[in-house]
């Protein structure tokens, strides 16, 4: 029985999470993975340095974090070359875009993402009671001019591009990306999701603009960083569109552990390049797995490899199964047709070469 006392956008969603985590799954199926390679995390782990930050600073862990979150944000402004006041911080990207849509999204207003992509915008514009418009991806990219003709028609408010893309880690160029954020009609914000930007060609990133009112970017110490657990997120925009933030955010969202973390780690350049590099050969290592087995890797601008399977999304759905059977979680695209696809994220060389015995097996069990 629903609670009357709940608001009616609550009261009319189902309660329901994104992502059900690996030790959900774990638990019920009575086992853990061999290998974790379905969350998108980084194997290798954080840098040295922000390992000891972070030790250090649990001593102080009794005090809260500091809500303007220094000297996090100058040390961001500095390595980006842009103003502080054009930064926001807040809990991983996901805690970011619930903010936005609060700002910007009240019951019926309309919001344009692309069919498939990141479900959590989607969960948080639901929880505002916007009208969600979706549009097809093309081919295996988001379609840029099939998303701002979409927000042109409903007006909407937001319209979301993740660049590269999750899940199927394409990527447009900046060029593609700047025309866009040109193309926003009046009235809308366009939301560009860089989580992984940093695993992709600089050639996939417009200059960043921070007198430009039309987009908001966010970036993340989760992927290349390693940090993923700390919840550390970060929007670029212009610096009235980033004061908003301050009006509704929850000020001490931030803990100091990871202020700490994410400082340090973002003062190691040198880790944060080894750690590509260790991504670049794990990427052609699960491509080579995949044509090894008679499937086609997609190409890739992220810590994770999607790969075709030929088949559907039921076939999909099963070879997926078959493998966290044999202690392997991966996951999967959840729209037709990119669910014809399994996703592979980056692990630990050995953990890759689990996936590598497992997959033959796997496809066995499914028919293939």
């Amino acid at each position: 029985m629903t609670d009357k006392r709940l608001t009616p956008i609550a009261a009319s969603l189902p309660s329901t999470i994104p992502f059900i985590a690996p030790e959900t799954m774990e638990a019920q199926r009575g086992a853990p993975f061999k290998a974790r390679l379905g969350a998108n995390e980084m194997s290798f782990g954080p840098s040295p340095k922000a390992t000891k930050a972070m030790q250090e600073s649990l001593s102080g862990i009794w005090k809260y974090g500091v809500p303007e979150n220094e000297p996090l944000r100058s040390a961001l402004a500095e390595h980006h070359q842009i103003e502080a006041e054009a930064i926001t911080i807040g809990e991983g990207i996901d805690g970011l875009l619930g903010i936005l849509v609060r700002l910007y999204v009240g019951a019926g207003d309309a919001v344009v993402t692309s069919d498939g992509s990141y479900p959590t915008f989607n969960y948080h514009v639901a929880a505002a009671g916007g009208a969600l418009h979706k549009v097809p991806y093309m081919g295996d990219f988001e379609d840029p001019k099939a998303l701002i003709a979409k927000a042109k028609e409903v007006g909407a408010k937001l319209v979301y591009l993740s660049n590269p893309n999750n899940p199927m880690g394409s990527t447009h160029s900046a060029q593609t990306v700047q025309d866009m954020i040109d193309a926003v009609p009046h009235g809308c914000l366009m939301v560009l999701d860089e989580a992984y930007c940093e695993f992709a060609d600089q050639s996939t990133r417009p200059a960043l603009n921070t007198a430009d009112k039309r987009v908001i970017r966010f970036r993340t110490f989760s992927k290349a960083y390693g940090l993923a657990g700390a919840r550390i997120g970060y929007g670029i925009s212009h610096p009235e569109i980033v004061s908003g933030f301050d009006k509704i955010r929850n000020h001490f969202g931030v803990n100091r552990v990871g202020q700490a973390g994410a400082h340090a780690a973002l003062a190691d350049q040198t880790y944060l390049n080894e750690t590509l590099v260790h991504v670049g050969k794990a990427r052609a290592r699960i491509a080579q797995i995949a044509q090894d087995n008679g499937l086609i890797p997609l190409p890739s601008a992220t810590n994770f490899v999607t790969i075709d399977c030929g088949k559907d999304g039921a076939f999909a759905r099963s070879l997926v199964a078959a493998l966290a059977q044999r202690g392997i979680f991966i996951r999967m695209p959840a729209a037709a047709p990119l669910d014809r696809c399994i996703r592979v994220s980056i692990g630990l060389p050995a953990e890759v070469e689990m996936f590598a015995a497992a997959l033959p097996l796997a496809l066995q069990d499914c028919g293939a």
